[in-house]
């Protein structure tokens, strides 16, 4: 048992077994309760956090097989874990560049330190890290220091926006309708652990051999305030994904769980588009312009009228007018059971 105290509260844990990977739990929580997220960056020493709440794998269970691509931080790369007394998993892996500074390797590991508190069909599930350094020979990292990794789920048919533009037009309404109610339940779930996003995209959501899309990508993500009823978080600075942001997370930097809602919004029009860019070529400014006079999206070809007009309840001015996503999930799980509620095609504007 061990006691960690974290923003003036005592929280005591315990180890628990979840096939065979150890995780830490509340010894004591109240029925019908819901764990709550803790940002990483309240901890004095973000070590901490990544020691809480991540796994360690030792880098020999590790085979890395192939690069995919290149990440902010290093290589995103497709490998092998082996796990003691189970068949080897694969995985993917990210990479922390050699020569990376101290701030690189903290914010790299605070992703999984957000990440490794989740545990949902619908969000990226991570499998641990590698933060003990070790000299090695293995390719493409041929002798030299192991870099500091973080394993997560393998999703082989990658980000939801390349995946829907490489299979324009081939699903269904129900299987686009799948893949949106996935992403709804992925982020009730978030919501319900008091989690902001702020970059809730299609690039930003991956998918599996199954066509199951999980809730990615947490570089942005912060926490709402459990103290106020519609608890805000104010950034400073950084970049805002424009195209995807609620107007008043734009003009105000206030970022909600119902300015989630207006980006969710978007990814169905990203979805129902096959992909297409929101607001096609126009400039950032003219987005910004447009939608503040009221414009929204229009309904993307062969688009039912019940799912655009989700779409616009999302993109509602006033946040308080955004449908939750508990709502969200059971309005597309009555289209699923009633599809003649699609049969009606939303009128192009």
């Amino acid at each position: 048992m061990e006691t960690q105290t974290n923003g003036g509260s005592l929280s005591r844990l315990i180890w628990a077994d979840r096939m065979g990977e150890k995780m830490t739990v509340p010894l004591f929580q109240p029925p019908g309760s819901i764990k709550s997220y803790i940002d990483p960056h309240t901890y004095e020493d973000p070590n901490q956090a990544v020691r809480e709440f991540t796994r360690e794998i030792d880098s020999s269970h590790i085979t890395i097989e192939s690069v995919l691509g290149g990440g902010e931080f290093g290589d995103v790369c497709k490998g092998k874990l082996r796990v003691p007394g189970r068949q080897d998993m694969t995985v993917a892996i990210k990479t922390l560049k050699p020569g990376a500074t101290e701030k690189n390797r903290l914010d790299f590991l605070t992703e999984a330190s957000i990440m490794g508190q989740f545990e949902d069909a619908n969000v990226i599930f991570l499998e641990g890290v590698v933060t003990k350094m070790k000299f090695f020979s293995i390719w493409p990292y041929q002798s030299e220091c192991h870099p500091i990794m973080i394993v997560t789920e393998y999703m082989a048919n990658g980000s939801l926006d390349t995946f829907l533009r490489n299979n324009d037009g081939t699903f269904s309404y129900l299987q686009l309708i799948g893949m949106m109610r996935g992403i709804s339940s992925g982020m009730k779930y978030l919501s319900e652990m008091s989690y902001v996003h702020r970059d809730l995209a299609a690039r930003n959501i991956l998918v599996n051999e199954h066509l199951v899309c999980k809730v990615a990508d947490f570089g942005l993500s912060r926490e709402v305030e459990n103290d106020t009823t519609d608890g805000a978080y104010t950034t400073k600075g950084g970049k805002i994904p424009v195209r995807w942001t609620a107007p008043e997370a734009i003009a105000f930097r206030k970022f909600t769980s119902a300015s989630d809602v207006w980006s969710y919004g978007v990814v169905m029009w990203e979805v129902m588009s096959y992909g297409e860019r929101p607001y096609w070529n126009w400039s950032n400014q003219d987005v910004i312009k447009a939608v503040e006079k009221g414009y929204r999206l229009p309904p993307p070809m062969d688009c039912p009228e019940a799912i655009h007009q989700l779409m616009l309840d999302c993109w509602q001015r006033e946040r308080n007018h955004r449908p939750k996503f508990n709502a969200i999930v059971k309005t597309l799980d009555k289209l699923i059971r009633a599809p003649e509620l699609l049969r009606k095609m939303a009128k192009p504007r």
